[in-house]
Formats: structure tokens, C-alpha cells, sequence
């Protein structure tokens, strides 16, 4: 019931989103994104967690290029809206500069009580107790180590965007606690609403894996 209920309020704005993507220019949207475009095959392929995914077009679609090793929620309907949306209205950059917080992101204060319990503690209590399943998940995505926290690594999501997950595993005193940093470069790809679904779906993909 709860994921039926997901899916329609997913459908709708997608469907609105379709109309639009239909109208888009594909050659200025490659350029745009960094997603390469097939004129032939009449698709994007676009490297998310280090997974190629193809997003077709005029009509929408999203097609992973090794389904045995793409977790469904890769290609499922919270995707869809992040790519689709990435496709129309976002632009690719490199990873540079300071990572920052949700909060610390444009317009991120006004979403931070949402991101904190939809994605933050989400992600501590899934791995928190059990910190060599995202050690094998992260790596199986592409994830760089890092010497953060108890456990922490970089994955690649979405046009040049690096989400920095760092894990603190419980002891005596104190739960799992974790917290999630996104590269510089991210408002070009995604705005802060958008960013709690990036959130969602990475956490859903490691937990998939």
C-alpha cells in the first residue's frame, strides 16, 4: 500500500515532466549534462554510482545497461524524477571546491529537518550496526574510502555530483549517528528539494547491494 501510495505521488509530476522532455532539445542537453546522446538509439547514458544508465528520449524511459548489477531503485520512480529533471533543468561540473552540509546548501535550511530524518538517520541506523555491509556495498558502487568517521567513503551520483557519507558507529554511551556531505558543485546539478531524494535513492541502492 505505502509504495502504491509512493508511486502516485511520483506520477503525476512525471508525467508533466515527460510532456516537457519531449520538447528538449538532446544535443544542448549533452552538453549541458556530460550525458552523452545517441542521435541513433535515441538515448542519454548517464553514469549514476558508477552504473550506466539510458535514459531514452522523446519518450522517457530509464534503462540500466546491466540490470543484474543496477539495484531497481536505480531506475525506479524517485530516479526518474531526479534524471528527468536533471536532463531538463541541470549542468555537470567537477567536484570542486569545500563539501557542505544539506543545511548549508541553497535553500537547505528550509528542507533540513526533512533530509536529517528522511536521510541522515535513515542511513546511521541501516549501516550504523553492521558497518561491513556498507564497506561491501559502497565499494560495489564505485565508492572511494576515505579516513572519516568510522567508516566513510565518496560516491559519484549524477553530473560530477559527490555525495561524502561518514558513519559513527555506536558504542556504550551513544547510538550510530552519520552524517552526509555533498561536493560544491551540487546546486548546479540539483536543488535542495531534489537533493533529499539523491539522499534516498543512494541509501536505498546501498541497502540494495
Amino acid at each position: 500500500m505505502e509504495t502504491s501510495v509512493k508511486n502516485q505521488i511520483y506520477e503525476a509530476p512525471l508525467e508533466i515532466y515527460k510532456e516537457r522532455f519531449r520538447s528538449l532539445d538532446p544535443e544542448e542537453a549533452a552538453i549541458r549534462t556530460g550525458c552523452a546522446f545517441d542521435a541513433e538509439l535515441g538515448r542519454f547514458s548517464i553514469e549514476v554510482l558508477s552504473l550506466t544508465i539510458y535514459a531514452l528520449w522523446p519518450e522517457f524511459e530509464l534503462i540500466p545497461a546491466d540490470p543484474q548489477k543496477c539495484p531497481e531503485v536505480l531506475y525506479g520512480f524517485s530516479a526518474q524524477i531526479l534524471t528527468i529533471r536533471f536532463l531538463l533543468e541541470g549542468a555537470a561540473s567537477l567536484a570542486i571546491g569545500l563539501f557542505k552540509a544539506y543545511r548549508e546548501l541553497p535553500w537547505g535550511q528550509l528542507y533540513d529537518a526533512n533530509f536529517q530524518s528522511r536521510c541522515i538517520k535513515r542511513f546511521a541506523y541501516s549501516f550504523g550496526y553492521s558497518p561491513e555491509k556498507l564497506k561491501k556495498a559502497a565499494e560495489a558502487l564505485g565508492g572511494l574510502k576515505l579516513d572519516l568517521g568510522d567508516i566513510s567513503f565518496d560516491l559519484h551520483f549524477m553530473g560530477g555530483v559527490v555525495c561524502r557519507l561518514i558513519l559513527w558507529t555506536p558504542d556504550d554511551e551513544f547510538p550510530p549517528s552519520a552524517q552526509i556531505l555533498f561536493s560544491g558543485n551540487t546546486p548546479a546539478a540539483f536543488n535542495a528539494e531534489d537533493l533529499a531524494g539523491v539522499g534516498d535513492v543512494v541509501i536505498s541502492a546501498l541497502k540494495a547491494i
